[in-house]
């Protein structure tokens, strides 16, 4: 059943805590630079890979924005499995543009989802992708921006927690809208955990916990409980119910401070190697985001392949300095020193 209205915070201008726009201090957004990277571990304490949040001032169509990447990848029961999201936020963690890539790799099959939203004429529009071995499903839906107010996602959970903690305080009634995996408006709330005793890096440091609860139109909720240091790096994140567990092995200063150069042979890593992967999408994501905001270029290059293909000139390099070349700038031709000596 849909919460009231009065008891659904909302993202952007109307999002508030305790009447307060819920926007980032500027000690929030110098923090923000900084990489939070967590080793997924069992029950039994076995290494099973690596999750990391990294944050970054970027630009996005010239707005100013936030460009957040998260990856998590790793092994269990000996498959390939791991997530990346790449997030364009504003200032006050309205997503602008979303892509979300997951993959398992289980005895040969694997499935492989791809979902990607990005704001566009007050809409969200969404298009997802999933594979199942050679079997591909497509969806697309879109949602007016009014409907989606409270919006938070994969990748503005993270900061929005992150926020949270760092005020240690998460106020009553924090319901907000997220997106199930049918692409249906379902609600995802906040709730405090309080302090709890953690152990990173050989110490005993104190911890604040937010517990994260995604509802569902079927099945029963999710949760998630989420701990952050003072300074707000994600020291622990558990699924409630899971064997699997992320948590900070070292503090962030001894992570600098202890670099050590190995010998580097990414292809034979499976770390190296996933990062790799996942970096590579990373690019594809923005490199089809800007095909996507610039239309013309794809007629632009089939316009010039067809006409070569034409041709088919001996100097391919002169001929398409004579094709682009009407596309130059136009400057005023060189005076003539001859004429000036007259």
């Amino acid at each position: 059943m849909e919460a009231p209205q009065e008891d659904v915070a909302t993202v952007g201008a109307s999002a508030a805590i305790e009447g307060q726009q819920l926007k980032a201090s500027e000690e929030a957004i110098a923090f923000m630079s900084s990489i939070d990277s967590l080793v997924t571990v069992s029950e039994g304490g076995r290494d099973l890979g690596k999750f990391s949040v990294q944050v970054e001032f970027g630009r996005r169509v010239q707005q100013p924005c936030l460009l957040l990447y998260a990856q998590s990848h790793g092994a269990i029961d000996d498959s390939p499995c791991g997530t990346t999201v790449t997030a364009y936020l504003t200032s006050d963690l309205e997503v602008l543009e979303e892509d979300f890539h997951e993959y398992v790799k289980v005895n040969g099959h694997s499935l492989d989802k791809r979902c990607h939203m990005v704001q566009r004429d007050g809409q969200m529009v969404i298009d997802k992708v999933t594979t199942v071995g050679e079997e591909v499903t497509k969806e697309s839906v879109s949602h007016p921006m009014s409907v989606l107010r409270g919006l938070v996602t994969e990748g503005s959970t993270l900061l929005l927690m992150r926020l949270m903690a760092l005020r240690k305080k998460v106020p009553e009634n924090m319901t907000f809208v997220s997106l199930d995996q049918r692409l249906r408006i379902i609600h995802t709330t906040f709730s405090e955990l309080g302090l709890k005793q953690l152990e990173v890096g050989g110490e005993t440091l104190e911890a604040f916990g937010v517990e994260k609860i995604v509802h569902s139109v079927e099945d029963s909720p999710t949760a998630w409980h989420c701990y952050f240091l003072d300074d707000g790096h994600l020291a622990s994140r558990v699924q409630v119910g899971s064997p699997v567990a992320m948590r900070l092995l070292e503090l962030p200063s001894k992570i600098e401070k202890g670099f050590e150069k190995i010998p580097l042979v990414w292809e034979e890593d499976m770390q190296m190697h996933s990062e790799f992967l996942d970096r590579k999408e990373e690019l594809k994501a923005g490199h089809a985001s800007y095909l996507r905001q610039h239309p013309e270029i794809r007629a632009l290059m089939s316009d010039f392949l067809q006409f070569l293909l034409l041709r088919k000139p001996d100097d391919v390099f002169q001929f398409a300095r004579e094709y682009f070349l009407p596309f130059a700038p136009r400057r005023p031709p060189e005076a003539d020193p001859k004429a000036e000596s007259l």
